[in-house]
């Protein structure tokens, strides 16, 4: 398999991934602000810095709204972290590697393409949101069940698990590091709604409901972070999907150095003390370092696999 088309279907995992992952977080923000009584600000520019994207969007909007930063998360083409720009680059991808993929994967890729080009501006508003989120989410679990389920599991397919948890990983972290920082707006009494902001975390990655079945407590930081850190047996924790990531790696030649440095990580997500990061800036400093440590593995999988100059 040529590097590049290793590269074009490492990719395209990510951005069905980030496509996702970034549909979950609106939509459980949105019903977060609903759920909030009216004298509670929201803060809706925390879910753009979540993303890392502080910068573009300063440099296109002058005010931090509720309706500019959806925008800006569900359909604006000059944010490489939006929903439209990452179907865009998904599509793009899965274009050029059809000889490698389920034809349904392409068709599956390219309708929801469209369906997002189509929708996506509805999906600013809070009428049509709810309907266009859920679709997107939809039909990117379909995807990912797709190329589970009709595609041999080879060295493809190891690129493509490696880039859809690596991904997966780093949006946990993220959410999680936005629950620590706080999603009020500063000067906000947050002790009254912390449970309440603690379950939108879990909801967000569809973890509400495990978190009861294997927690069997109430939703409190402490545990929260626990089980979306270091529980092994859901799939969008972050030490089960840095495992994910690790089995595939293991399956690919010339492994490694990125071996060693997705062990790193995932070994400090483990090993870390719960009790020592409940204040927001120890657990801010914390996340950021493993954020990281993922950054750094995906570099060394870029210049192993991707980069024969490098490689060489």
């Amino acid at each position: 398999m040529l590097s590049r088309v290793a590269e074009r279907l490492y990719w395209v995992a990510r951005y069905i991934e980030r496509a996702e992952n970034t549909a979950r977080m609106v939509m459980a923000f949105s019903h977060l602000a609903l759920d909030m009584p009216r004298s509670v600000q929201l803060s809706w520019r925390s879910m753009v810095t979540t993303t890392g994207a502080d910068e573009g969007f300063e440099h296109h909007y002058q005010r931090d709204d509720e309706r500019n930063c959806i925008k800006f998360l569900l359909a604006d083409l000059d944010n490489s972290s939006s929903i439209m720009s990452s179907l865009t680059a998904a599509r793009e991808n899965v274009r050029t590697t059809r000889d490698l993929v389920p034809a349904e994967a392409w068709e599956s890729v390219n309708e929801l393409y469209l369906f997002g080009k189509t929708n996506a501006e509805s999906g600013v508003g809070k009428r049509g949101r709810y309907a266009f989120l859920s679709e997107v989410i939809a039909r990117c679990q379909q995807i990912t069940g797709l190329l589970a389920g009709t595609m041999s599991h080879d060295h493809a397919y190891d690129f493509i698990r490696a880039g859809r948890n690596l991904e997966r990983a780093d949006m946990s972290s993220r959410l999680l590091d936005v629950a620590g920082i706080g999603l009020l707006a500063k000067g906000e009494d947050q002790e009254a709604f912390e449970s309440l902001l603690w379950i939108n975390i879990l909801k967000s990655l569809s973890g509400f409901q495990m978190y009861r079945q294997h927690v069997r407590r109430r939703v409190s930081g402490a545990l929260v972070m626990q089980f979306l850190l270091q529980d092994r047996q859901f799939p969008r924790a972050v030490a089960h999907a840095l495992g994910e990531v690790e089995s595939s790696l293991a399956n690919l030649p010339r492994n490694e150095l990125p071996l060693r440095f997705i062990a790193q990580v995932k070994r400090h997500v483990q090993d870390a003390d719960i009790d020592s990061l409940l204040k927001p800036e120890d657990l801010h400093q914390f996340l950021d370092q493993i954020q990281k440590e993922m950054a750094e593995t995906h570099d060394s999988i870029v210049d192993n696999w991707f980069r024969l100059d490098r490689a060489a």
